[in-house]
């Protein structure tokens, strides 16, 4: 779920338009992108070997969420990633949310701070045989840029290789925090395979608030 680089602009020089683009061999196009929906380019990324990093010091602390509750994980799932534009799990009905968060072989970890409020989540599904997701990871935007999220990116790699797991991976898109790409290739990830999404704009479709995500322009208008 994210947004295509679309412009008059693109590497210091003016696009020419669609047609012409797709007289050259193919090798440039612009495809559009109705005001409704939003593109992303999502970049898929795998661990084969558990990092020898040390995990860095945080103020912060994870407690694993036993059993969660729907009403809860989407309060959680929208404080964290609201401001990216995450609604995947928003939605979901009830017992099929259910029926993934309290699966066995998926863990829910929230983060909290000094005041034991909830400030970030972790969730690891190892639903598939001797692999684990980093399905969702994240913290509030108030917290980035002061090494926390290295310390929570370490701690979810902790958790998620176990005895019985030869892979870790993980998928972001270019509507994520911008240094999420770079995050997870800093600590051994590797990029394997890139496609395009594209989805309804969850603001449009009132699933998320319509202020939520200035940083991606809000095109299209309620129907």
């Amino acid at each position: 779920m994210r947004s295509m680089v679309e412009g008059p602009l693109r590497h210091g020089f003016a696009a020419p338009p669609p047609h012409e683009l797709r007289s050259q061999g193919g090798k440039m196009s612009y495809e559009a992108v109705p005001d409704t929906d939003l593109a992303a380019v999502v970049t898929y990324l795998e661990m084969r070997v558990p990092p020898e990093h040390e995990i860095p010091p945080s103020s912060l602390s994870l407690t694993r969420v036993e059993v969660p509750q729907p009403e809860h994980y989407r309060d959680l799932f929208r404080l964290i990633g609201g401001p990216w534009l995450w609604f995947s799990r928003l939605i979901m009905d009830e017992a099929h949310l259910a029926s993934i968060i309290q699966h066995p072989k998926v863990e829910l970890y929230s983060v909290l701070d000094g005041n034991g409020r909830e400030v970030g989540m972790i969730e690891l599904d190892l639903r598939e045989p001797h692999e684990c997701e980093l399905a969702f990871i994240g913290l509030i935007p108030e917290l980035t840029g002061r090494g926390h999220g290295a310390w929570l990116l370490a701690e979810a790699l902790r958790l998620a290789w176990r005895e019985g797991v030869d892979r870790v991976h993980v998928h972001t898109c270019s509507l994520d925090h911008p240094a999420a790409l770079s995050a997870y290739r800093r600590a051994g990830f590797t990029p394997y395979r890139r496609a395009i999404e594209r989805f309804p704009d969850p603001r449009l479709l009132g699933v998320l608030p319509r202020d939520c995500a200035p940083q991606v322009p809000l095109l299209g208008t309620l129907t």
